[in-house]
């Protein structure tokens, strides 16, 4: 199962936080198909059916059926510009 860091909680947090979120709001990971970036990530007020459901440290992501498979040996982590912008990246778990 993906694996969440602790850049990756505080990044999701951040975002599904805001008083505009409904209180279920995670990051919802979704398979592209071939020819595209193998990812697509947004904010989603609850997970669709047949999401795989994670949640650690309050933050919540919701993994569609065709991206589970991929990433089930997966962590998430999230980097932070001096902007605010965040950039998530996906890697192997740490042995």
């Amino acid at each position: 199962m993906l694996t969440l860091t602790e850049n990756a909680v505080t990044a999701i947090r951040a975002l599904t936080s805001q008083p505009e979120q409904a209180p279920d709001t995670g990051l919802r990971i979704m398979g592209q198909g071939q020819g595209a970036p193998p990812f697509q990530l947004a904010l989603a007020e609850e997970p669709s059916e047949g999401d795989q459901v994670i949640e650690a440290g309050g933050a919540r992501v919701y993994v569609s059926v065709d991206a589970a498979g991929a990433l089930a040996d997966k962590a998430l982590d999230a980097q932070v510009d001096d902007q605010g912008g965040v950039a998530f990246t996906v890697s192997p778990q740490p042995v």
